[in-house]
């Protein structure tokens, strides 16, 4: 019977280990020591598992979290689910997938399995990470050991594609090897497998899903950009569009995250490695990169068209989630438009519900708002609805009101058309 050690409990570590503890002996590993605390007691700040799940998963014995390498001695296969961002230059930082390598090395025994779930560039798995393992270990890859790679798509905030219900691209460093992967994530996945032919496959087929919608949203976001001059609405023309039977549904916004955001910049940095110099994807990363500005520039726009004296004015913006419902701050690109703003002197609250408020502070050195309530809103010149967090509609006839109240002196600019039309005075 196999016994499963996954490295790395975040957003997709940690839905793993609950569902392998469902039919295997599972290890949680984190080197995080407050994260490991906090899920022995039943809480996933990242809301991707429940506290029920969670509890049933550690009573049943199935599931164990921990930080202490001496826990994860005795398994046989590793499962490496860490963080592959990038740094200030764009270029990919593998230091957490060496860490957790160099982890993984310490305890690797003859006849393991390490198989990596962290997006990266074709030809990483095998040119970065089994050096380090055999280095770190004295065993020999292929022979001692033994590697696979099944890309991620964990989908945060997403109750409906979980892991169990996504298909799982699988891959291993020999024929053999591959198809033991294979069966092994086909006994939890529900919607079934893929089997591909090489890790460098696998690991190419990750990194273009998240780059193909990058280069789609910057697509609309440059039909946003045109349109605004043609002061035609945006969304408008694409619900017009979009009832043709193949017409892609894309729409404009701010393009964060740890995925979508920051994966192309993998494959752009192994593309000018062997000496090719992509085009169409850093245009689209560019263009994407950028929307930040283009919203802070047409909300101050919108403010001097309403008589508001910008320097030291006040707005609010709502949300700094790279996504809707989702508690996930990182590499979220509302901050482009916060420090745009500030740059004109405009002094900036945030609103959030769903982020966690020290992380925040961390991360952005920005003090959330507790609540925001009617006497609150009187006293901003504007507001940026950023997140479509479901909690912002009832915010919504406060702002209405207000508007009345101000004689529509109020400026509204909703980046995600989340609020009725009549009430933005602009939207992507």
């Amino acid at each position: 019977m196999k016994k499963i050690s996954i490295i790395g409990l975040g957003y997709v570590g940690l839905p793993l280990a609950v569902a392998f503890s469902e039919k295997y002996k599972v290890v949680g590993f984190d080197i995080n020591q407050k994260r490991v605390d906090e899920l022995n007691k039943g809480i996933d700040t990242t809301l991707e598992v429940s506290e029920d799940e969670l509890k049933l998963a550690l009573t049943n014995n199935q599931l164990q979290i921990t930080s202490n390498l001496e826990d994860i001695k005795d398994s046989n296969v590793y499962i490496i689910t860490v963080p592959t961002p990038i740094d200030n230059h764009k270029t990919p930082d593998l230091t957490p997938l060496k860490k957790a390598s160099e982890t993984v090395g310490k305890v690797l025994k003859k006849g393991d399995t390490v198989i990596y779930e962290s997006t990266v560039y074709p030809g990483c798995t095998e040119e970065v990470c089994v050096p380090i393992l055999e280095k770190t270990s004295g065993l020999k890859f292929n022979k001692d050991f033994y590697v696979g790679y099944s890309p991620e798509r964990i989908n945060p905030g997403d109750k409906e594609h979980t892991v169990k219900k996504i298909l799982k691209v699988t891959s291993g460093s020999t024929p053999e090897i591959a198809k033991e992967i294979d069966k092994l994530y086909a006994s939890i996945i529900e919607a079934g497998t893929h089997l591909a032919p090489s890790i460098k496959v696998a690991e190419a087929a990750k990194v273009i899903e998240n780059t193909q919608r990058d280069i789609n949203i910057a697509f609309v976001n440059e039909l946003a950009l045109i349109f605004d001059k043609l002061n035609i609405d945006t969304k408008d023309v694409l619900e017009a569009a979009g009832t043709k039977w193949n017409f892609l549904k894309f729409t404009p916004g701010l393009v964060g995250g740890h995925c979508i955001g920051v994966d192309p910049y993998y494959l752009t940095y192994k593309a000018k490695e062997i000496g090719y110099h992509p085009e169409i994807i850093l245009a689209g990363r560019r263009l994407n990169d950028n929307m930040g500005i283009f919203v802070a520039n047409k909300v101050i726009k919108l403010m001097i068209q309403k008589g508001h004296t910008i320097k030291s004015s006040k707005v609010l913006v709502l949300g700094i989630t790279f996504k809707e419902n989702c508690p996930d701050i990182r590499n979220s690109r509302v901050i482009d438009v916060i420090r745009e703003l500030e740059e004109f002197g405009v002094n900036v609250d945030v609103y959030d519900p769903w982020a966690d408020r020290d992380e925040v502070k961390r991360e952005y050195n920005i003090d959330l708002l507790s609540t925001v309530n009617h006497q609150q809103l009187t006293d901003y010149d504007g507001v940026v609805l950023a997140v479509a967090h479901k909690e912002f509609k009832d915010l919504e006839t406060l702002i209405q009101n207000l508007k009345l109240k101000t004689q529509n002196s109020l400026v509204v600019y909703d980046i995600k058309s989340f609020f009725d039309e009549n009430l933005a005075d602009g939207r992507l």
